[in-house]
């Protein structure tokens, strides 16, 4: 992933901000929604695309295109470049592989603690058997 050249590749739109906030909202575009072409991307390989595929789903749209959004602040500008650090996050932790599993042997100390613990099951539910049967 080259970050200088994704960092161009975005798109950035201004809409008014949703909610309550009297005549400044009604009048002012302080929310920055961000689009960006994950399969047009010339700073993605193939192998990054698929994986940002996988796991950002829920945020691509059927053409492709990653939606994000921010309206935290008050300012344009600081909308955009909160929105800007998200969509960085976003895409290398998208693009991080996943440490292979070791397999793992129960400890000798386990095996005992569950045996045990059986053991204990047992005489509790046999101790409540009717002793003349």
């Amino acid at each position: 992933m080259d970050e200088g050249l994704i960092l161009t590749e975005p798109d950035f739109k201004a809409v008014r901000s949703s909610g309550p906030g009297g005549q400044h909202a009604n009048k002012t575009a302080t929310k920055v929604e961000l689009g960006f072409d994950v399969a047009g991307s010339q700073a993605l390989n193939e192998e990054e695309k698929k994986r940002i595929f996988k796991k950002l789903a829920g945020r691509i749209n059927v053409d492709g295109i990653l939606k994000m959004s921010n309206e935290e602040s008050r300012s344009q500008h600081t909308n955009k470049d909160l929105l800007l650090q998200n969509f960085l996050s976003e895409i290398k932790s998208a693009l991080k592989r996943p440490k292979p599993r070791k397999k793992t042997k129960p400890t000798k100390a386990s095996k005992l603690k569950r045996l045990n613990s059986k053991k204990k099951k047992s005489e509790i539910k046999a101790s409540r058997k009717d002793p003349l049967k």
